[in-house]
């Protein structure tokens, strides 16, 4: 007893403010880590690992397994090679969160505005013919890649043009419009298809505008063609079965979000629109 009393106070006197600023540092990169995983299936892989280790641990200590004991200790450097490939999407959409500078000054809002109002005129008229539309508006993470899928336009953004890309039949209703700032860059672009497993019941464009914006902080404005519902994905989420005001004040409050994030502190540590 006085041996284990003695380890505590020399560990005690080893604490300093160093010891304060790492735990403080581990905790934050903690918290940033359990908050990017947040709503994606990465969490239940995280939680799987741990519940299968914990189980292995406590299976070791209480019945002295050795075999079973040597192979816990050997898979953690096994686990630092595996982890960066099984959480290969969060950590790069971690980084490219981190890595943003802002890209979307004041300056460019009034001129980004015309460009809201177009996109979501167009949704609305689309909707109540039912034609099936994809409209990507691209924030702080570039999408050249995507863009570089479809034909390149570089067009002024309006009503019209929207809808015409979108018209059943035509040459590019089938893929996504990427717009930039107040132009149109591309259209019939391919975007990565979400891996949800519980998102089986919906379309390709949901599940496409779902993909992009797990791996971007794009914002996908679809319109359903079997039911004319429109909905908006960002950050990994989907928010469905939006009204015109509804619909206006998600996206308008996403853009607003990011000015202010970039005004105020660094896009990677602002806050993620949930």
């Amino acid at each position: 007893m006085g041996g284990f009393i003695s380890r505590i106070e020399d560990a005690l006197g080893q604490f300093g403010p160093a010891s304060v600023i790492d735990i403080l540092i581990i905790a934050v990169i903690v918290y940033l880590i359990l908050l990017l995983m947040r709503g994606t299936t990465a969490v239940y892989l995280a939680r799987g690992i741990v519940i299968l280790l914990a189980v292995a641990f406590i299976l070791v200590r209480l019945f002295e397994l050795t075999v079973l004991g040597w192979l816990v200790r050997n898979s953690f450097p096994a686990l630092l090679i595996a982890i960066p490939i099984i959480f290969q999407p969060e950590i790069r959409r971690f980084l490219e969160r981190v890595g943003r500078t802002g890209r979307l000054g004041r300056a460019l809002f009034p001129a980004y505005d015309s460009v809201l109002d177009a996109v979501i005129e167009a949704s609305e008229n689309l909707s109540q013919r039912r034609h099936g539309a994809l409209m990507v508006l691209e924030r702080g993470t570039g999408l050249e890649d995507y863009a570089d899928t479809g034909v390149r336009l570089d067009a002024t953004p309006s009503v019209e043009l929207l809808e015409g890309l979108f018209y059943p039949n035509s040459p590019l209703h089938d893929g996504a419009v990427i717009l930039r700032g107040d132009r149109v860059v591309a259209a019939g672009c391919t975007l990565p298809l979400s891996d949800k497993v519980d998102r089986g019941h919906m379309g390709t464009r949901h599940r496409a505008a779902l993909g992009l914006s797990e791996r971007t902080d794009a914002v996908c404005v679809v319109v359903s063609e079997e039911t004319g519902e429109i909905s908006v994905a960002a950050n990994g989420r989907m928010i469905s079965r939006l009204e015109e005001p509804r619909l206006r004040a998600i996206v308008r409050s996403l853009f607003s979000a990011t000015w202010e994030r970039d005004r105020i502190a660094p896009r990677g540590l602002g806050r993620f629109w949930r």
